[in-house]
């Protein structure tokens, strides 16, 4: 008997009774392993309709459309687009004025309590003066995140996820804003190592998704008549520009906001929607530039601060020609500080996974109370390695004169940098640098090290590296929103700091420190998040300077290609943890031995196109499937359409042995899995296949379709079919008609949609696309409905209601095909038609996810 895992493993797995299963066993049973190392996606994630459903109802509407309505409504989209990008500027100002008052309120009070006890002996006051600050504002936005789950961490896997096409309960909600936007100011406010970037990002996607609507879920008085854009598609294309515009406020880098949203998730684009985003992510920028120079300069419109963070001037001192920001031989030093970083990023990202799944075992199952107090323990802790480290472990370095060759760099409030200097402990003329790293915003830091002319101790460099190594990692996935990029930012200037004072002291090199900084930035930023084209660009777009495009470019790039060797970037990794059924831009080579026949799902449930009530409520309360195909059985005409050997359809000849049935390829299926080591597994099977056998020699086909004359069981609730069926009358051929959706029947049964028996179908009543679109995205559940009001014995007619025209594919159609067309088009279901139009199987997006196609590919080699 295998064990789970290696032996150190095998006391934490239930081992002891009945049979192990392989991953693909766990993965075609739909089930997840309890041991950490093996986290399959999860089932119960829906996918997004990004196809239009073209149905008679949304026909109606493209009829009434003329060039005058229809520019109206391209027209309406460009002004919530720019409705978006100035709100989500306008967010950032909110978030950044605030952190900032009680950032300055908190440094100020502290720092002359510490300047007033280090004559007195009374630091222990200032430090508990210090951790209220801090315990308090984290606290404040622990309970925010206890409100809402969905807003801990910078909410970028779950805006990456959503992109890519799955939906997640809760993410683009107006409560999860509102408990994201307050809840970051008090964690960045409260001194936890973490950024205030990332969760603008997913506060510019949630702006994105909802002003569009004009209504509210959670608070539902907040509802207008607007019926434009109650679709998928509509709503992830906003979300896709609200994602933009929340880098490009955060960055000031509108171009790299557009192509964050490009490489990070939105897998279907083109020119209109690029052009869309661009211009959010513009009205975005200018938006937050417009208002923080107006307040913090009171010069309104001067545009001097484009966004929440920007790295400044990088030049050389006036008059020193000696200075150049980088040559040809730094590009060796910058290929090497990529590869550190990469291999610090994926140190960084195996530290953090290891925290994150200890959290899920030990944290999470536990009251909501334990997150709370985690989130005070790391605020502690944090505090007092900042105030100790401060006070002890820093080095008085001489305060450079205020020459102009020596304030060269201004910071964003065009103020010197040398103002933010602190001297605790120091006498005059020199300052604690230490200090002066851990009592300033992160920002400001970041700044200290890209601009500051007096050196740092390299000492001061490496302890502060190591403990804002450790801290951010730990603090990242505590129940606070948190970003990453600043954490990140600043964790890799101080080690691009350390390397251009090792350069310039031990091997005498004139080289510029502010670029080695932003080097070392970018090195470990790129290690740890593993993003290539967008952050080169948003680092440019910071920085203001074009000639640092090759050095960026090169150092991320051997970044991640280092991080990649070992694992997987920091949200990708979280979002594997969430068990999310992502799909990636593309599948694997040898993916293309399997074909869709392979991964398909053969066990359908359909409905006719005249379906009585009960029926439809019956399939509708026991199953939890999204969409149901509408099919019909042709059995006027079948025996006309069987010739011999020969099967006839459009005037095209098929060999029956060459046309896939459903009944085959399960049967087929069965046959396969009785290798399998699961006593389970082979249960299964032998259920569907316990029917009596096949004369010798007798086409299976033949006798499928012989058996298609009896009469087909009624699907009421007191009669399960996997109880009663056979195989063949479980997998029968069906005529393939089109999809429909469970909110529409839904929909259709909440309305009264049906006609009698002895009533024609031209009586049932008439749904308009508005009605049928009106409950947007919250549709009605099925256990909403009153059975009480309705006659099980009407019979409702969906074909004006169903996509008649869905995109379908072969069972022969090769995996990478299949791949391709799912996710470019952004498709939630993918019927599988045989040659002669019956549906086979359907595949949906957990078919197509890496664990499930490499379990199928694993079997694929047992059968062969």
């Amino acid at each position: 008997m295998a064990c789970c895992g290696s032996c150190l493993c095998c006391q934490c797995c239930c081992c002891t009774e009945g049979e192990t299963r392989t991953p693909e066993e766990l993965t075609i049973l739909g089930e997840t392993r309890e041991d950490e190392d093996e986290i399959l996606p999860r089932k119960d994630y829906e996918s997004l309709d990004y196809d239009r459903c073209i149905n008679e109802p949304y026909v109606e509407v493209l009829e009434g459309l003329d060039s005058k309505k229809t520019k109206k409504y391209e027209a309406l989209k460009w002004m919530l687009v720019f409705a978006i990008g100035v709100s989500t500027g306008l967010i950032g100002i909110f978030v950044d004025f605030f952190v900032r008052l009680f950032t300055q309120l908190k440094f100020r009070l502290v720092g002359k309590s510490v300047e007033e006890c280090s004559e007195n002996g009374c630091l222990a006051l200032s430090l508990l003066e210090l951790l209220s600050f801090n315990m308090a504002f984290v606290f404040i936005a622990s309970v925010l995140v206890l409100i809402e789950p969905v807003a801990a961490g910078s909410g970028i896997p779950e805006i990456k996820s959503y992109l890519n096409g799955v939906k997640i309960p809760g993410i683009v909600r107006l409560r999860t804003f509102i408990c994201k936007a307050i809840g970051v100011l008090f964690a960045v406010a409260g001194g936890l190592f973490v950024g205030k970037e990332g969760p603008m990002i997913h506060s510019g996607a949630i702006v994105g998704a909802g002003l569009p609507q004009f209504q509210s879920i959670t608070f539902k008085k907040i509802r207008f008549q607007f019926p434009y854009f109650r679709s998928d598609r509509d709503k992830r294309d906003f979300v896709s520009a609200g994602a933009a515009a929340g880098v490009a406020a955060a960055f000031g880098a509108p171009i790299g906001g557009t192509l964050f949203s490009l490489e990070e998730g939105s897998s279907f684009w083109n020119q209109a929607l690029t052009w869309k985003v661009l211009f959010c992510s513009m009205s975005a920028t200018f938006t937050l530039n417009f208002f923080r120079s107006g307040i913090n300069y009171n010069k309104w419109g001067s545009f001097q601060l484009p966004g929440l963070l920007n790295f400044g001037e990088f030049k050389c001192p006036d008059g020193d020609k000696n200075c150049h920001l980088w040559t040809a031989v730094d590009l060796a030093f910058f290929v090497l500080m990529g590869v550190v970083g990469g291999l610090l990023g994926a140190m960084f990202n195996c530290i953090n996974k290891r925290l994150a799944k200890y959290r899920m075992r030990n944290v999470h199952p536990k009251a909501k109370f334990i997150r709370v107090l985690e989130s005070l323990l790391v605020c502690m802790l944090t505090t007092v390695v900042v105030f100790m480290a401060s006070m002890t472990l820093g080095e008085c370095r001489d305060l450079a004169p205020p020459t102009a060759n020596n304030t060269t760099a201004i910071v964003s409030a065009n103020e010197d940098v040398n103002s933010t200097i602190r001297q605790f402990f120091c006498s005059n003329r020199t300052y604690n640098d230490m200090a002066t790293l851990f009592f300033n915003p992160q920002e400001t830091a970041i700044h200290q090290l890209f601009h500051q002319d007096a050196t740092f101790s390299p000492v001061t460099l490496l302890l502060f590296f190591v403990l804002y190594f450790l801290l951010s990692c730990w603090t990242y996935g505590v129940s606070v929103p948190s970003g990453l990029f600043v954490p990140s930012l600043l964790c890799g200037a101080s080690l691009g700091r350390l390397v251009a004072n090792i350069l310039k002291m031990n091997l005498g090199m004139h080289i510029y420190s502010g670029t080695f900084a932003l080097i070392g930035a970018a090195a470990f930023l790129g290690g740890v998040v593993r993003m290539t084209i967008s952050l080169t660009v948003i680092l440019i777009e910071s920085t203001n300077e074009i000639t640092y495009g090759l050095p960026i470019m090169i150092t991320l790039m051997v970044a991640k290609w280092t991080g990649d060797f070992f694992n997987k970037g920091i949200y990708d990794i979280h979002i594997h943890l969430k068990g999310v059924p992502l799909l990636e831009w593309e599948t694997e080579v040898e993916m293309d031995k399997l074909t869709a026949s392979d991964i398909m799902e053969p066990n359908l449930t359909y409905v006719y196109p005249h379906t009585r009530i009960q029926s439809l409520v019956s399939i509708l309360r026991t199953t939890v499937y999204h969409a149901f195909p509408v099919v019909t059985e042709n059995r006027e005409y079948e025996k006309e359409f069987m010739k011999g050997n020969i099967l006839v359809s459009n005037n095209i000849r098929f060999k029956k042995t060459s046309v896939l049935t459903r009944a085959g390829e399960q049967r087929r299926r069965c046959q396969s899995m009785k290798s399998y080591p699961s006593s389970e597994l082979r249960n299964v099977c032998d259920e569907q296949v316990g029917v009596e056998p096949a004369e010798e020699g007798q086409d299976i086909l033949q006798q499928m379709l012989e058996r298609r004359h009896m009469p087909y069981p009624n699907l009421y609730p007191d009669q399960s079919p996997s109880e009663e069926w056979s195989m063949e009358e479980r997998f029968r051929p069906l005529t393939f008609h089109g999809l429909i959706l469970r909110s529409q029947l839904v929909n259709l049964l909440i309305r009264g949609v049906c006609y009698a028996e002895n009533q024609s179908s031209a009586s049932q009543p008439r749904l308009s696309y508005a009605e049928m679109t009106e409950d947007y995205p919250r549709f009605p559940d099925i256990h909403d409905l009153d059975l009480a009001l309705l006659n099980p014995r009407m019979i409702v007619d969906v074909t004006a209601y169903m996509n008649p025209s869905p995109y379908t594919v072969s069972p022969n159609t090769h995996v990478s095909q299949v791949f391709n067309l799912f996710r470019t088009m952004g498709l939630r279901h993918l019927p599988v038609v045989n040659a002669v139009g019956e549906i086979v199987g359907i595949i949906t997006r957990h078919n197509l996810t890496h664990e499930f196609l490499m379990a199928k590919l694993r079997q694929h080699y047992i059968t062969i």
